[in-house]
């Protein structure tokens, strides 16, 4: 079985500010060629950890590795890693074009052609002479994300990269960051507080809640997490199983560790599935529609309300 390869681990990363301790024991894996939302509450922890990672701050405790370097060797593995943390980094007097150019030549980049390549890729190459002080606030973002590009990172970090933006802006940067990963193999690690906004962006979820990591899930298990079902609990789950096949002829089922059924036929039509049971001489402790929203299956794991 061939080892899966990690661009990032952490192990136990500490961190305080004035005595406040803002992350505690982060530990996570970041696997090469996915996109990653880092999904937390405003002042849980997010901007913090993608500072450490990047080398705008450091960590009290805990280790780091990039790219399977870590200690002294870890500041080179840093250039393959483009970021845009907290506000794009972008000089609103100049255009598109010379934002580009300026952030190139300071990062000693001889390729011209380059410019006009990542102009087009985040669909700002019609802008002109238009200063980027004048644009909207999803073109920001986007030039904000193409001066992250410039030196074709393997890695991605985007800060809050759709926080204000309009849904056409939000569907945007979604169909962008999912190029990039398809087109470019890239690794993107990408902060929101909204679980809703980066739905079908990404495809594994990292829920942090006041500076400590409280739940790692990939897109199809919050699908299935949240997709509405009849649970029915049951002692004797083979009779049950038997019953759903053969007298509702459903094979729309799963079998949940805690010997509970999820049946996802029939949600318009209870009695039915009841009914048979109880005809059936199949005793069942529990019998409810369950299936949560994106918001509250973010809620139950940080097991609190939102703010406002």
């Amino acid at each position: 079985m061939k080892e899966k390869s990690y661009i990032l681990k952490s192990e136990n990363l500490t961190k305080s500010y004035h005595g406040n301790k803002v992350l505690k024991n982060i530990s996570i894996r970041l696997e090469a060629g996915k996109i990653y939302g880092l999904i937390g509450q405003n002042g849980a922890g997010k901007t913090t950890l993608m500072r450490i990672i990047t080398g705008l701050t450091f960590s009290d405790e805990g280790t780091l590795e990039l790219f399977g370097q870590r200690g002294r060797n870890i500041s080179e593995e840093r250039k393959r890693i483009g970021s845009m943390i907290e506000y794009p980094s972008i000089i609103p007097y100049m255009t598109a074009q010379e934002n580009l150019r300026y952030y190139r030549t300071l990062r000693g980049i001889p390729d011209k052609k380059l410019e006009g390549e990542l102009l087009r890729l985040v669909g700002l190459a019609d802008t002109g002479k238009k200063t980027a002080g004048n644009f909207s606030l999803g073109m920001k973002q986007r030039l904000g994300i193409a001066i992250a590009l410039i030196g074709n990172p393997e890695f991605l970090i985007l800060d809050e990269p759709i926080n204000g933006l309009d849904p056409v802006g939000v569907i945007e940067i979604r169909e962008l960051v999912i190029r990039l990963c398809e087109e470019r193999n890239m690794t993107i690690l990408i902060s929101s507080h909204n679980l809703p906004e980066l739905y079908q962006t990404v495809t594994d979820y990292i829920i942090i809640h006041q500076g400590s990591i409280k739940k790692n899930i990939t897109l199809k298990e919050l699908e299935e997490s949240c997709k509405h079902h009849i649970a029915i609990g049951c002692p004797d789950i083979e009779k049950l199983v038997g019953l759903l096949e053969t007298e509702l002829h459903t094979d729309k089922y799963k079998v949940m560790p805690d010997k509970t059924v999820k049946l996802y036929d029939y949600l318009n039509d209870k009695e039915t599935v009841a009914k048979k049971l109880i005809e059936n001489g199949i005793v069942f402790t529990d019998f409810t529609v369950r299936g949560d929203t994106l918001e509250n299956y973010f809620l139950s794991v940080i097991g609190g309300e939102l703010n406002d």
